[in-house]
């Protein structure tokens, strides 16, 4: 079974965007808007020369890491909606240009699986 639901891929593929973010050791957190791509499970993003970014010097010494992709379905009623993963992420290089590896534990989703009209509710589960 896929650690998304076939929503939640639909749904990841329409997005452009997506806020990556990682903590240095004692806990500095950063933010960054970065272009993804889903692979089986994971979520891979890279960049330009990530090796000069600080996403890449927190991965290198703490391997936590969360990302986001949300957007609002509609403005009137308001409908937002999103995934946010939580999980461990690596640095592996493919062709020699390094690239992140983000393997989901824990995805939390609201009004992707249910798209009852109102306040969205939240879906939490634990996938590794």
């Amino acid at each position: 079974m896929s650690a998304f639901t076939d929503a939640e891929l639909d749904y990841l593929n329409t997005q452009p965007l997506m806020r990556f973010a990682t903590a240095s050791p004692t806990g500095s957190p950063d933010v960054a808007p970065v272009i993804f791509e889903i692979d089986g499970d994971d979520i891979i993003t890279a960049g330009f020369d990530i090796t000069h970014t600080v996403r890449y010097r927190n991965i290198g010494n703490n391997p936590r890491a969360t990302a986001v992709v949300d957007d609002l379905a509609s403005f009137d009623p308001w409908s937002p909606r999103g995934i946010k993963v939580i999980g461990s992420a690596a640095i592996e290089e493919v062709d020699g240009a390094p690239r992140f590896r983000i393997t989901p534990e824990v995805i939390i989703s609201w009004a992707i699986n249910d798209t009852t009209p109102g306040i969205p509710k939240m879906e939490r589960r634990e996938v590794r």
